[in-house]
């Protein structure tokens, strides 16, 4: 009967933990030629190295990118740090990279690594010491070579954004023996001329060329620089100490161009868009301030002692006009009335009365003769018709009623 079977999978990992138990396979240095070199969608580099007697698997994950400085290429001679564990799903064994660098250079990258670890600590590298970059500047200090791609680029740039800003450039070693020196010089030089900001930069290189922006005395100078300092050191991928101290990286000295000089045309063009909007807001300004002085003036002539007159006037008119037709109305009234009182007055009136056939006989003391009680005979009567008097003598009276004569 077969005994203690296991899995593959039971295999598999009891290998993987050996090698993680391995302290030596967890930090290990491999150096080798690379093949097969493959940069995968997700991020990820899988490669190989190799040798005259063999070839290992390896494999950079995305999140350990920041540990390449370069881009890998077949054929290269590399050194890679990291730890060697089993892909279990494979049962093959890989090394899994966390740092990558060309061999020949590793004295200087632990230089590197060192010195950028001491600045760091001091805190040359920290955000609150960078300067902001001016936005209008008048001037650029560059401290760079003469002759080289670098200068020729960044002049190139500058001219097309904006011919008016002045190009001061520091003729400096950037390479070799008392390159460092030239271009710490060239910094302060620049400084003292008081320039708006400065350029220190040139192309690329391998570690060895770029080495002079490696230097303390360079990262000191730049640290200690009262002006704001754009590093332009290499290509993209290429980074050094000068870039940490520095107030603004570039990738590249044409990027350092653009970032240091303003493109006077997008300026133009701002200031005629700020121009369109202040005459909008102008005119918008005027417009009120003309209605509002259109609303006070309307309100200033409202109030004006003229408007004030005129308006009593227009008032007394109109109680004129009231009163006359209040009185107008009062006369139609007692018109109206006057002419039923006459109307009624005509009824009792003795001239209407003659007017209709009757007379009026009066004494001679003028007294209205009512009764035959009244009359005498003998006395004298004047009888009053419609058009005189008539005088006469009372010779008899008769009652009507009785039928006597007196």
């Amino acid at each position: 009967m077969i005994k203690n079977v296991y899995t593959v999978k039971q295999v598999n990992a009891y290998i993987k933990n050996m090698f993680t138990q391995d302290y030596m396979l967890n930090r290990i240095y491999v150096k080798g030629e690379v093949s097969n070199c493959k940069y995968h969608t997700s991020g990820h580099i899988y490669f190989s190295l190799k040798d005259e007697s063999g070839t290992i698997a390896c494999v950079m994950f995305a999140g350990q990118r920041g540990g390449l400085a370069f881009r890998l290429a077949e054929g290269q001679q590399i050194i890679v740090f990291g730890s060697v564990s089993v892909y279990e799903r494979g049962g093959s064994y890989q090394l899994y990279a966390r740092e990558i660098r060309l061999d020949g250079e590793g004295a200087l990258y632990e230089k590197f690594q060192a010195l950028k670890k001491s600045l760091e600590e001091m805190g040359m590298f920290a955000p609150e010491y960078k300067r902001p970059i001016p936005a209008y500047v008048k001037s650029v200090g560059i401290v760079t070579a003469p002759t080289g791609a670098a200068i020729r680029d960044i002049m190139n740039i500058a001219g097309r954004r904006n011919p008016y800003v002045q190009l001061i450039l520091y003729p400096a070693k950037v390479q070799g023996e008392g390159a460092a020196d030239s271009v710490v010089r060239g910094i302060r030089v620049l400084e003292e001329k008081q320039v708006d900001v400065i350029i220190v930069g040139r192309g690329g290189g391998s570690i060895e060329d770029l080495w002079a922006f490696n230097e303390e005395s360079v990262a000191r100078a730049i640290f200690d620089c009262q002006i704001p300092v754009i590093s332009a050191v290499g290509h993209e991928t290429d980074t050094t100490i000068a870039d940490y101290v520095a107030d603004l990286r570039a990738p590249t000295p044409s990027a350092a161009a653009e970032l240091a000089v303003y493109d006077v045309r997008q300026v133009r063009d701002r200031m005629r868009e700020v121009s369109m909007k202040l005459r909008r807001m102008q005119e918008q300004t005027l417009k009120f301030y003309r209605m509002r002085l259109a609303q006070h003036q309307t309100r200033l002539l409202a109030l004006h002692p003229r408007t004030r007159l005129q308006e009593q006037r227009q008032r007394a008119v109109e109680c004129e006009d009231r009163l006359r037709g209040a009185m107008e109305e009062k006369m139609r009234d007692a018109r109206h009335r006057l002419a039923l009182y006459i109307e009624k007055m005509k009824g009792l009136s003795p001239i209407e009365k003659l007017n209709q056939g009757y007379a009026y006989v009066r004494g001679d003391s003028g007294k209205g003769i009512r009764s035959i009680r009244d009359v005498k005979r003998g006395d004298t009567l004047s009888i009053c018709v419609t058009d005189g008097e008539i005088l006469a003598v009372a010779t008899g009276m008769k009652e009507e009623n009785h039928g006597e004569n007196r």
